[in-house]
Parts: structure tokens; sequence; C-alpha cells
């Protein structure tokens, strides 16, 4: 084989994620070349990550990662569909990537195979918009359209990390990619469960080691962290929404229907947009943005991305069908050598210094653009906020 892909967030890396690289090196050979996509600055949740992606590289480099490629702030905020297809687009761009690993709850990925597959049938599809119609949020009509065609197999999808695993597959058969899937059984603490114990300690949820980092709680995050992690995090800095709570509110209140409508995943024939504008001009907190705007139809998560996409100043134009360029984060001496291999094997520009930039087409140089936009937004979460610019003068970070 040439190497495996892995899709994560790594906010921030702990025990958990040593554990998966670990154990796939276990089942392929511990020679294999991980390559990791790992989310910018802004992540799934629809906030901004605990620290900096140049940080939060190095740690995964640490951790068992060999070479780390950004995925765009237009997937890495975004639905489980949208965060796979960007993430799988840039792992069959690199061109050296055959096998996928991913954790999950079931540890099956046959059984994830068949989800992906009913769930891309034109029934279980109909069904899908049907149920949607009706005003059923999302992952449940999901789940239910995908019962109605398959069966009690369908609560594969009632767990998270199952859940993202079926997405990848989907990305993978919709790309008609080469890449085959592999899946680790999740180690340690789920959303509600209780820390397992691996890799020399407590294997905690990355939620329950933001939760405590933020909180200044460093003694018990440290347990869950490799070894100097915490001291890492400690020096970067931490970030917080809190810090940019009054900017965000600042402009959801000024936008008007129009505005929220051109956002990605709007709702705009929903009647969301209308919802939005009420939220916005009542919430004195984001927190109170998102119970308002929220409902059974439009799930908490989703309400987090579309304050997220307005504060940065992202539209549905913004997201094309796939990203433009692989953007590299760091690497070490395996990775290096993966590079020079893409080289030859890249589908898609190779970005390893800032200065790369302005030999990219105009699309690829605007994709860029808007994450350098996030970056600097991003800079102001922190307690000494950021300078603007940095992602044209910072390189990927080696080990």
């Amino acid at each position: 084989m040439k190497a495996v892909g892995i899709v994560a967030e790594y906010n921030p890396f702990h025990l958990g994620h040593a554990w998966h690289i670990a154990e796939t090196r276990r089942q392929l050979g511990e020679d294999v070349p991980a390559v990791c996509v790992m989310s910018g600055d802004w992540v799934q949740r629809g906030e901004c990550a605990l620290t900096d992606k140049w940080t939060r590289a190095k740690l995964a480099l640490r951790g068992g990662a060999d070479l780390v490629l950004e995925l765009p702030v237009s997937w890495s905020v975004s639905s489980a569909e949208g965060f796979a297809r960007g993430a799988l687009a840039l792992l069959e761009a690199a061109g050296v990537v055959d096998i996928l690993s991913f954790g999950s709850e079931c540890g099956d990925a046959d059984l994830l195979e068949r989800a992906a597959a009913g769930l891309d049938s034109p029934g279980c599809q109909a069904k899908l918009r049907r149920l949607m119609g009706e005003g059923l949020p999302f992952p449940a009509a999901r789940q239910a359209a995908l019962q109605s065609c398959w069966g009690p197999g369908a609560e594969v999808l009632s767990s998270p990390n199952n859940n993202l695993g079926v997405e990848y597959i989907r990305a993978l058969n919709a790309l008609r990619s080469g890449i085959r899937p592999m899946t680790v059984p999740r180690k340690g603490e789920g959303h509600d469960g209780a820390p397992g114990e691996e890799m020399g300690g407590p294997i905690l949820s990355a939620s329950t080691i933001r939760s405590r980092v933020r909180q200044g709680r460093w003694e018990e995050a440290a347990g869950a962290l490799p070894a100097g992690a915490a001291e890492i995090l400690r020096r970067a800095g931490i970030a917080d929404m809190r810090r940019v709570e009054r900017a965000v509110l600042a402009r959801l209140r000024r936008m008007d229907a129009e505005d929220f409508a051109a956002l990605p995943d709007s709702g705009a024939g929903e009647g969301l947009p209308a919802r939005l504008v009420r939220a916005a001009g009542q919430a004195a907190s984001l927190e109170e943005f998102y119970s308002l705007a929220k409902s059974k139809r439009y799930t908490h998560a989703r309400i987090r991305r579309l304050a997220v996409w307005a504060f940065l100043g992202i539209s549905g134009a913004d997201r094309p069908d796939a990203p433009r360029y692989l953007r590299v984060l760091g690497m070490n001496s395996r990775g290096m050598a993966l590079l020079r291999e893409m080289k030859k094997t890249a589908a898609l520009p190779v970005l390893t210094k800032p200065a790369h930039v302005k030999e990219l087409g105009e699309e690829a140089r605007r994709q860029f653009a808007l994450s350098c936009r996030a970056t600097d937004l991003y800079g102001l979460c922190f307690d000494r906020i950021k300078p603007g610019g940095l992602d044209y003068t910072t390189g990927p970070v080696i080990v």
C-alpha cells in the first residue's frame, strides 16, 4: 500500500487520536505513512478551534501523523456530508492514499458500507425528501428514510462516529474513488459515556478536554493528552467564542432575510431566514440566539454553523463542488517523502509556501483568500489578539 488517510479536527489531539493512529498501523503495518486532512481554525460544530491550526498540526505530527493537510473553512464548518466530501476530495486529489481509516462505535466497515449504499438508493432519497418536506429535522428524517428501506440496521446512524463514517463512504462512492475504507472501534469516553483507559491515561472526549482547558483545569486535561501537549497548548494560547460574541451578534443584527438566505444551508425555502432575523434582533448572547432560532426542524448545530458563516462572511457561492488546492500545515521526514511523491501524483496544486498562492488559478486564490479572512477573524478569539495575515507569513510545521 501507499499511505493511509485520516480525516480529523484534532480539537485538540488527545490519547484517543493517538490510539486510533497506533491501531491503524498495527493492522496495516508500522511503516505505513499517515496523511491527515485536518480542519483549520473553525470547526464543524460551529465554533472556533481550541487553538490554532499550526499548533494542532504539530500535536498531530508528534502523535503519529506524517503529513497534515488543511480542510478549508467552507468544508470544515459544514454538515457531516459537506465535511466528508471536502475532506475525501483532498485525500483523493493527493494521489498517494489507498486506505481511509476512521473510528466508529460499531467497528464494522461492511455494515457502514451497506448503510451508505442504502442511503444513496433512489427509494431512500425520495423518502428522505418527503420526510423533510413534512418538517422532520434532517438527522431524524435521514434515519427514518433508511429504516424504511433497510430495516433495523438503520440504527447505526444514531451514533455520531458511525454516522460520519457512513458519510466518508458515501463521499468515496460519489468520487468513484479507489480508496478503501477501514474502521477502528472507538475507544474511551463517548458523548455521554465514561472514560476509557488506553495509551497510558484516560481517553476523554475532545469536548470534555476543551471544557477543562477553558476552565483552567490544566492538570485534569493534561492526563488525557500526550506527554507535553498541555504545555504546547498553553504556550500557543486558547481561543474562545466568548471573546468575539459581541462582534458576531453585531454582524447578525446587521443582516436581513436576504443576507441570511445567501448563507450555505440557509433554509431559504423553509422560512429559516426570517426566523434568524427575529432571533438576531432579540438575542443578548450567542446561546440565546441559538435557542431562539432552534426548532424541531432546525438543529442547534445548524444554527451555530450559520452564525459562524455570517461572522466570517461566507456565502453559499463560496463553497464550490470541491477544494481547489492542497495546503500543507505540517510534516515530518516521512511526510516530506510523501510530498515528493505527490509532485507526480497530485491532481491539485500543492501549497508548501505562502508564496505558492500567486501561482494558483483565480477560483483557488479566492478560496485561499476566504481561508485567510477566517484565520484573521479567528485571531480575535484569543486573550492576546493575534495579528492578521498569518496565512501569508506562516509556513508548514516540521517535526
